[in-house]
C-alpha cells in the first residue's frame, strides 16, 4: 500500500488499485448481480485492510442505491431487486465480522407490514429489502398484521418507525387505526408513521394524520432517511 498526495493505492496481483476503483468494482459487480464476484471483492478490501465500513458505505450500499434507482426508472424489476440483494448480503456477510461498530451512527429501526386484511406483500418486500440495503433495523411483520402488533413491535423494539401499506380499499382504514390508538396510548410522538401501497395517497395521508407517504419502494427509503435527517 502506498500513500501518494492523500491518494491511497493498493497493489494487487502486480496490479496498482486505487481504493475508489475497488468500490466501483463492488458496486458494479453487485448491480449486475455477481454474487460472488461481490464477495471476492469484498475479501480483498479486508486483505489489503480497508475499513469494513467504507466497503459497506461506498461499494455495497453505493451499488444498492444504483439498483434503486434502476428499479425506480422500471427498468429492474422485482427478480432483478432480489438478484442484487443477494449479492450484496453476500459482500455484507465477508465484512460484517470485521466492522468496527463505533464508526457507524445508530441505526434507523422500523417496523413494518401489511394491515389486517391484506395479504399482497410485494410492495413491502421491496421496501425491506432496499431499506435493510440501506442501513436500516427492519422489524418485518409480513402480511395481514393485526393492527395492535404494529404498536406491540414498535415499543418492543423501540423503533423509530412504524411503516403499514395495503393494496386493497378496505383495508385502508386500518393506518388511521393504528395512528388512533397510537394517541390514545399518548405515545404517537414517538414514532413516524410512513404508509404507501396502491390505493393510497398523499390526501389521505395527510386526512389520517401519517407522517409520510411514498408510492414505490425506492422513494420510501429516501423519504424515510430525509425524515430522519439521513438523506
Amino acid at each position: 500500500m502506498l500513500i501518494y498526495n492523500q491518494l491511497i493505492i493498493y497493489f494487487i496481483g502486480g496490479n496498482i488499485v486505487e481504493k475508489e476503483t475497488l468500490f466501483q468494482e463492488i458496486s458494479h459487480a453487485l448491480v449486475e448481480f455477481e454474487v460472488e464476484k461481490v464477495a471476492e471483492l469484498a475479501e480483498e478490501t479486508l486483505q489489503q485492510n480497508i475499513p469494513a465500513y467504507e466497503t459497506i458505505t461506498e461499494g455495497l450500499i453505493t451499488g444498492m442505491k444504483e439498483v434503486s434507482r434502476l428499479y425506480e426508472e422500471e427498468e429492474y424489476f422485482l427478480p432483478e431487486v432480489l438478484m442484487c440483494s443477494d449479492a450484496f448480503n453476500a459482500g455484507l456477510d465477508v465484512v460484517n465480522p470485521h466492522l468496527d461498530k463505533s464508526s457507524l451512527e445508530k441505526p434507523i429501526k422500523i417496523v413494518i407490514g401489511v394491515v389486517e386484511g391484506d395479504t399482497h406483500d410485494i410492495g413491502k418486500n421491496l421496501v425491506r429489502i432496499l431499506a435493510g440495503a440501506s442501513g436500516f433495523e427492519v422489524y418485518d411483520l409480513g402480511r395481514d398484521v393485526p393492527l395492535d402488533q404494529f404498536i406491540e413491535k414498535a415499543e418492543e423494539v423501540e423503533s423509530d418507525m412504524i411503516c403499514m401499506s395495503t393494496l386493497m380499499t378496505t383495508t385502508m382504514d386500518g393506518m388511521k387505526t393504528v395512528i388512533d390508538r397510537l394517541k390514545e396510548r399518548n405515545i404517537r410522538d414517538k414514532y413516524k408513521v410512513l404508509i404507501g401501497g396502491g390505493p393510497i395517497s398523499q390526501t389521505f395521508c395527510d386526512k389520517i394524520g401519517a407522517d409520510l407517504y411514498a408510492n414505490d419502494a425506492s422513494s420510501a427509503v429516501r423519504k424515510a432517511k430525509e425524515l430522519m435527517g439521513r438523506a
